[in-house]
């Protein structure tokens, strides 16, 4: 079925990207999906503290996915820049199936590789388009953009941007991402710690 789409592009637009702040469940390392976990303390402190490195960065628009471990430390973020929070669906994190709620195991790599899908969950391809078509949305309005998502969804735009994606994305650390220059393939990632 992942054939029948017409592969989707990631629009040579440089924007910000923000994983959610921690959940308890990602402290305990739980595969999350599409259970809507809330931050937890940490993660509050995390999205307030990423916040203010987002200040002066010409942030002009923020569109974050609706789990509400996103939409909070968008939230946040919105608060200290003085800019309203647009919801895109299609930012929400993948559907992880039979795995959600269960610890973290080998079956992920198969996953993010193509290898394998689990019972009830979204293919890794199908997360790229999806998550690579939210995107280029969200960078067609005024710049600079943020997207506030999460992990799962980045390692589908790590994909499209030519670089590894099987790498755990922080919590709540803002990441600059810039398209490659004429004549190459490979965006540039510039994390703010």
């Amino acid at each position: 079925m992942d054939g029948a789409f017409r592969e989707v592009t990631l629009e040579p637009v440089p924007f910000w990207f923000l994983r959610h702040g921690e959940t308890d469940w990602n402290a305990q390392g739980i595969s999350q999906g599409n259970v809507d976990i809330p931050l937890n303390a940490t993660g509050i402190a995390q999205a307030r503290a990423a916040a203010q490195k987002l200040r002066n960065r010409g942030i002009a628009t923020i569109v974050s996915s609706p789990l509400s471990r996103a939409r909070v430390t968008a939230e946040f973020v919105g608060e200290a820049l003085d800019l309203p929070i647009e919801v895109d669906p299609d930012l929400r994190e993948v559907a992880f199936g039979v795995h959600e709620g269960h610890t973290m195991s080998d079956w992920f790599a198969d996953w993010v590789a193509g290898a394998a899908t689990p019972d009830g969950a979204e293919s890794f391809a199908a997360l790229r388009r999806r998550a690579v078509a939210a995107t280029n949305r969200a960078t067609s309005q005024a710049p600079a953009v943020l997207v506030v998502a999460h992990g799962a969804l980045f390692r589908s735009l790590r994909s499209a941007m030519g670089i590894e994606p099987n790498m755990r994305t922080q919590n709540a650390v803002p990441i600059f991402c810039e398209p490659p220059n004429p004549g190459e393939l490979t965006w540039t990632l510039r994390s703010i710690i």
